[in-house]
């Protein structure tokens, strides 16, 4: 059975994408920002592994929440979250927002990444640079962080960023 090391679960939060969602924080990250919000997160043992079945009965039970994964880095355990974003595509209408602090560009490149990818609604990428840091951008903490509309970046080949200051997010 699957497992994905998750930190947490926090259901009708606002704070991850448009309107409310379900946020699921996994553990593990590589990136190790300085500044980062979550650094508890970098260990992938610090999570408690859940199996996709259980952590689909908590996005089901929420049936007006759209999906955040964020961390960590989904794109660390980016096969089971390929998984899992493939199950919520199949039994939901929900959309699903991504962060990672790789580039979209990276993800291309990397097969399990690109899996994921497939199946997510928007990427946020790029690592947190606190030189960077800016309180008043909306679903992000840094200037380099992108907003990326994903099938249509994928059907054209390059990012299709998303503004969320003048795009309607609450479709994506």
């Amino acid at each position: 059975m699957t497992k994905i090391s998750i930190l947490k679960i926090v259901e009708s939060t606002t704070v991850d994408g448009p309107g409310l969602r379900t946020s699921i924080y996994c553990a593990g990250c590589r990136n190790a920002c300085p500044g980062c919000h979550n650094p508890q997160s970098w260990d992938i043992n610090n999570g408690t592994l859940m199996s996709i079945d259980d952590i689909m009965k908590r996005i089901v039970d929420e049936d007006f929440c759209n999906v955040t994964f964020s961390g960590g880095d989904p794109m660390l355990q980016a096969l089971p979250f390929a998984l899992l974003a493939q199950r919520i595509k199949a039994e939901t209408n929900k959309n699903i927002w991504c962060y990672t602090g790789y580039t979209f560009e990276d993800c291309l490149t990397h097969p399990d990444r690109l899996q994921l990818l497939k199946h997510i609604d928007a990427l946020v990428d790029g690592p947190f640079i606190i030189e960077q840091k800016d309180p008043n951008l909306l679903f992000r903490g840094s200037r380099n962080q992108r907003i990326i509309d994903v099938p249509a970046s994928l059907a054209s080949g390059h990012p299709t960023l998303l503004h969320p200051e003048t795009d309607l997010l609450t479709n994506i």
